[in-house]
């Protein structure tokens, strides 16, 4: 038990970046960067995502740590301590909220991620005349195989975050992360090694500016905003099991450097392949799924690097999900009466039972629209367009506005070298720069 009466905590600053960086590395960084990469110009959209990145996502990311770790609370509590009797808890509630519900359509993509995993580790994926927009189509559209992929997906989740922060989420990140990596490395070097390899390298490196476009500036700007895992307070929760001799600046700079690189990995893991054989860039949201398997057919060991992939992309899924799931159940365990245990088993009934309208969107319920779009696409919409921006915006002013100027100072500069121009920098930008580009990606993405 900590000195605040907690019993969970982080054994090592590793561990609480390593879990933080799975936090944000997951369907944004692998499946989502480099289809909108590739529609939206390549290298030169890959440069302002940096921008972005560091100018946006740093900020709010070390916001979100900063509340967390000077509370020592989860979510609503944190928001409770620092603004008590004010309607404030209700960012912390809208980020549990929100959590469950992208845990709702979020648990159906895990479930597929599963199922292509389970398929294509015995070499079940790849063959001669395979249609695999065919094969995509015949899983989502089967109501057992996808409630099959969201049932395990589930229960994985389930038994890592009863398991608790060391023994659970430090444990399963400590593993997951570092085998990210080295599958990552691995299909890299394999797909320099192609023959057109580099024209792949030269659409997602070499900047061109002149395909850049209003539209593109604005994915850009999502894109890096939605990629840190802020705005619903995942990262409030994450940092109240964090000690005080760990530094916070030097703690979101290296999850903002890990989802940089990964999505840097990415991009040199896919663009070469998808120009070695001759493929548009722009081939959207189907790329993983339907494009990467012809692609990896036509390879040496095609299996092999497509089972690695996938893995790749399953682990990353799943780091990401055990953030969504902590800042739940650190909610609902909160006030002692209930054990860890207990509600995770609760929580996931209650996900899988609420992701099963979305599961079923390819199948029973395809006929079944709000305002033209499925069931899964709408919550989609819901979550990513509506519920993150006001998240992120809300706690932009709650931490410039209403948390107490000396205390947000002290958690900055923590364990760490006192840099007033740096924290005067942070201030301007959370001040100002931050609201103005929330409310404008929201008006667009509206």
């Amino acid at each position: 038990m900590d000195e605040k009466g907690r019993t969970e905590q982080w054994s090592s600053k590793l561990g609480f970046i390593l879990s933080s960086a799975g936090a944000a590395i997951g369907l944004g960084a692998i499946w989502k960067f480099p289809y909108v990469t590739g529609m939206s110009g390549g290298g030169a959209f890959f440069l302002l995502f940096i921008i972005f990145t560091l100018v946006i996502g740093l900020p709010m990311l070390l916001s979100e740590f900063i509340i967390g770790r000077s509370t020592g609370k989860e979510a609503i509590s944190a928001y409770k301590k620092l603004a008590p009797d004010s309607l404030w808890v209700w960012i912390g509630r809208l980020g549990v909220l929100g959590c469950f519900l992208l845990l709702s359509f979020y648990s159906v993509v895990g479930g597929w991620v599963l199922v292509y995993s389970g398929l294509a580790i015995p070499g079940n994926v790849i063959g001669d005349g395979t249609n695999y927009g065919e094969l995509f189509g015949s899983v989502i559209g089967s109501v057992w195989i996808t409630l099959l992929g969201l049932l395990l997906f589930t229960i994985i989740n389930v038994i890592v975050i009863a398991s608790g922060i060391q023994n659970g989420i430090e444990r399963a990140n400590k593993y997951m992360m570092p085998l990210l990596f080295i599958f990552f490395i691995i299909l890299v070097v394999r797909a320099l090694t192609l023959d057109g390899a580099m024209e792949g390298v030269k659409f997602f490196l070499a900047p061109d500016f002149a395909k850049i476009t209003g539209a593109s500036i604005l994915y850009a700007l999502g894109q890096s905003f939605f990629s840190l895992a802020v705005g619903f307070s995942c990262m409030v929760t994450y940092s109240s099991y964090l000690k005080k001799d760990v530094s916070l600046r030097s703690s979101a700079g290296s999850v903002v450097g890990m989802n940089i690189f990964v999505s840097l990995l990415a991009g040199l893991a896919i663009f070469p392949v998808v120009f070695a054989f001759g493929l548009a860039p722009d081939e959207g949201p189907g790329l993983l799924f339907m494009v990467l398997p012809e692609v990896f057919g036509q390879m040496p060991f095609g299996e092999l690097f497509l089972a690695l992939f996938l893995l790749l992309f399953l682990f990353a899924t799943l780091t990401s999900s055990f953030s969504l799931y902590e800042i739940i159940v650190a909610a609902l365990t909160a006030n002692g009466k209930r054990t860890r245990k207990t509600v995770a088993w609760l929580t996931g009934l209650t996900v899988f039972v609420a992701a099963i309208p979305s599961a079923m969107s390819s199948s029973l319920l395809e006929s079944f629209m709000i305002n033209g779009k499925s069931i899964f696409d709408s919550t989609d919409y819901v979550v990513s367009n509506v519920l993150l921006p006001i998240g992120n915006l809300l706690i932009a002013i709650f931490i410039i506005h209403k948390m107490d100027r000396e205390l947000v100072k002290q958690e900055f500069n923590l364990s760490t070298k006192d840099s007033p121009g740096l924290f005067h920098v942070w201030l301007i930008l959370m001040t100002v720069v931050i609201p103005l580009t929330i409310v404008a990606v929201f008006v667009n993405n509206l």
